[in-house]
């Protein structure tokens, strides 16, 4: 009698833990798809920031490169730290890391040329446009720790971007003077130099932040290949 207790204790317990699971899922779920209908239904309310008349013109021809920066690198340093790091990394910044694992369609861009928009420098369809707000990331990713109101604001006295990278991965001063780099109209620091860093860096924290930026940089707001551009570092205290 005892063993058949003891079995249906535990098949109870497998079931709530099942079923808390599959509550989780669903409320993410939700949540996303409420985030999704929110962004649609503001855009079609407050429309856009174009002058009144603005008239779109589109391109003849669209060029677009589909090329990728490799995550390898990142997803070999993910694997090799232990529970302890990653359950730090997963407090300050959620499901970031899950975006290692996402894999770009090339096909799907191709296709998705004639929707190019030039004057949105995204893609739209209609009045509904695919380039997600900040506040979409902070809530598909679950990652509450971004800036938020650093992107839409400036403060009086805004810190360079030396002084940004320097407050991120607590290096000198005299070590991204060599390091940053003028990419066309941005200044931007080399994937390899965070990569490095993330490598060599004491301080476990450090590490977890420069992993952090890598990511947002070459992944979620790419804009120079193999390169992490300026405005990323916004989204960090």
């Amino acid at each position: 009698m005892a063993s058949h207790y003891r079995k249906a204790l535990v098949h109870i317990q497998l079931l709530d833990r099942k079923l808390i699971m599959e509550k989780g899922f669903l409320d993410k779920v939700e949540d996303n798809a409420a985030v999704r209908i929110w962004s649609e239904t503001t855009q079609r309310k407050k429309g856009d920031s174009l002058a009144d008349g603005y008239v779109l013109e589109l391109w003849d021809f669209t060029r677009i490169s589909v090329t990728q920066n490799n995550l390898q690198e990142l997803k070999e340093i993910w694997g090799q730290w232990n529970d302890e790091v990653r359950q730090l990394f997963y407090h300050n910044y959620e499901d970031l890391p899950y975006l290692l694992d996402v894999k770009v369609d090339k096909h799907l861009f191709r296709a998705l040329t004639q929707f190019w928009n030039p004057a949105y420098s995204c893609f739209t369809f209609g009045k509904v446009d695919l380039m997600p707000t900040i506040e979409e990331y902070v809530a598909l990713l679950r990652c509450s720790k971004f800036q938020v109101d650093k992107v839409y604001s400036r403060a009086v006295n805004v810190p360079t971007f030396l002084k940004k990278l320097m407050n991120i991965t607590g290096m000198s001063e005299q070590w991204f003077a060599t390091q940053i780099k003028q990419k066309v109209d941005s200044k931007c620091i080399p994937c390899k130099s965070l990569k490095d860093l993330i490598l060599a860096h004491p301080d476990v924290r450090k590490r977890v932040d420069v992993f952090s930026l890598s990511i947002n940089g070459l992944f979620v707001f790419p804009k120079t290949l193999r390169h992490v551009d300026k405005v990323v570092t916004d989204l960090f205290d």
